[in-house]
């Protein structure tokens, strides 16, 4: 303390006693601010997203004439192409459904009778969870006995396509005896635990989920782009009624509350021990893949032919995961030469 040689001892300056607190209150205000605005953001957005919903909660009606089986527990709609031949049954993949097989099946059909059926959760079968590999097998092999096939020269070559690969492979080791033989086209069957993130089912809540898709789905562009990069650039241009053909599945009653179902379940497959006793099984099988198919790794198919006892994979040029679309020339040629090595090889168990 300094002392002044005529009125004593100096006292020290003092800190203003109001300066220190003030950017407590000012921080403060700032954070009642923004949290009002957020707030508002939040009352406007969801209020959007409700009037919006509300607006856009009208359900498609499915096409006329379509055609259904009882399968199992599940109403199921089908497609049939060609009226002899050794029966030919297709099983599509995640968010496909029997129509998908439209290019594929009048060239198989010259020779085969073909099926198609739509699983439970895609396309106009009736909706009904769990959807997983489980329930999707019962109703396949319950399309099976409804159309009667399985018995002796009725055994069906099952083909199934990216996630109907683990269906088909689960349906052959169930029922062997009534599987002709098995293909696996751009599929390795496996549960790889791919879809969306867990997270994600907390970050699309709704109203906003319900928005989105919906406006997605409005959207012929986004949709047309998602096909283009599935389907490669061999793919014919989906022109309004082919982007129709794969909005509509999604516009039906039901179809949004079994679509996030099936996202919460994550892509169906089956453990790789699983998969692996298809090798065991005594039928022909094969393995078809686009070269390009960017879905799954560079090896996955010689990995999956090695897997489930099959020759080395056919591999289509310049095609990518939709190949029964890109190229169904090729494919079909696959298919026949896997039809011939079921009535050529003899039948062990």
């Amino acid at each position: 303390m300094d002392t002044h040689p005529e009125t004593g001892p100096i006292e020290p300056p003092q800190a203003d006693a109001d300066a220190v607190p003030r950017a407590t209150p000012r921080l403060g205000r700032w954070a009642r601010r923004s949290v009002l605005v957020l707030s508002v953001l939040l009352l406007v957005v969801t209020t959007a997203s409700l009037t919006y919903n509300a607006f856009t909660a009208g359900r498609a009606a499915p096409p006329a004439g379509l055609r259904y089986v009882q399968a199992a527990d599940i109403r199921t709609r089908y497609r049939e192409w060609g009226t002899t031949g050794s029966p030919v049954v297709l099983v599509h993949g995640a968010f496909e459904q029997a129509d998908t097989w439209s290019r594929l099946a009048p060239l198989l059909a010259r020779d085969h009778r073909v099926y198609a059926l739509d699983l439970t959760g895609d396309g106009y079968s009736r909706r009904r969870g769990p959807y997983t590999v489980d329930h999707f097998t019962r109703q396949l092999l319950g399309f099976l006995g409804a159309l009667h096939l399985g018995g002796p020269g009725e055994r069906p070559l099952l083909v199934g396509h990216s996630s109907g690969a683990a269906v088909v492979t689960e349906a052959a080791l169930r029922a062997p005896g009534r599987i002709g033989s098995v293909m696996l086209l751009d599929g390795d069957a496996l549960d790889t635990g791919a879809g969306p993130p867990p997270a994600l089912k907390y970050l699309l809540i709704d109203p906003y989920r319900t928005s989105l898709l919906r406006l997605g789905l409005s959207t012929d562009r986004l949709i047309r782009a998602v096909y283009d990069a599935q389907c490669g650039p061999a793919c014919p241009r989906l022109d309004a009624a082919g982007v129709d053909e794969w909005r509509r599945p999604l516009r039906v009653a039901g179809a949004e509350t079994a679509l996030w179902d099936m996202l919460g379940e994550g892509v169906p497959g089956l453990p790789a021990s699983r998969v692996a006793r298809l090798a065991a099984v005594r039928i022909p099988k094969s393995v078809v893949f686009g070269a390009y198919d960017d879905v799954f790794g560079k090896g996955t198919p010689q990995e999956t032919a090695r897997r489930i006892g099959a020759p080395p994979p056919t591999l289509v040029p310049g095609a990518r995961h939709l190949t029964m679309i890109s190229s169904p020339h090729q494919v079909a040629a696959a298919v026949e030469s896997l039809a011939r090595a079921g009535t050529e090889a003899p039948r062990r168990g």
